[in-house]
């Protein structure tokens, strides 16, 4: 079993060698646009681009919650759109996070990490934009990747926890 290590800096920028997974929460409305994914984006157009077409052809193929997408974006990197949301809105039914569906995707995550033998970088998944609290997500990722071994890192970004 991995602990999870957190440190100061940019998810994006994954400083470990060999193989790194960077992993996110996606919304399932197909909306990509802010938050973390602007910082994907600034670095490879491949995950929105790829994510975008996952969610235009949904009829056809697993997008919806607790789905994973893998893209390589890098030789030795690879980023996880991770289906984690319902909708972009706190509403009626609160915060767009979904516990369960973040659960789920990191089961997929640590298969494909396994697979890779990689690592895992992530920020604070679920807990920005989606409405989510650390205290919730952080048991899933000790749950999953972390119980599996797999190296996992967590960013958080400036000067702030």
């Amino acid at each position: 079993m991995s602990e999870i290590r957190y440190a100061r800096g940019d998810a994006t920028v994954p400083s470990a060698k060999g193989v790194k997974v960077i992993a996110h929460v996606c919304n399932d409305l197909g909306g990509w646009g802010k938050g973390f994914v602007l910082a994907l984006s600034r670095r490879w157009p491949e995950p929105e681009a790829a994510y975008r077409a996952w969610h235009r052809d949904r009829a056809s193929n697993d997008f919806g919650l607790g789905a994973a997408q893998f893209v390589q974006v890098e030789r030795y990197v690879w980023v996880a759109n991770l289906i984690g949301q319902r909708g972009t809105r706190t509403g009626s039914k609160g915060v767009p996070v979904r516990y369960g569906a973040i659960d789920t995707a990191l089961g997929r995550l640590a298969d494909k990490a396994a697979e890779l033998d990689a690592s895992v970088r992530m920020p604070r998944i679920g807990c920005g934009l989606a409405g989510g609290k650390w205290s919730r997500v952080e048991p899933l990722v000790t749950g999953r990747p972390a119980r599996r071994g797999i190296p996992v890192t967590v960013y958080d970004h400036g000067d702030a926890a």
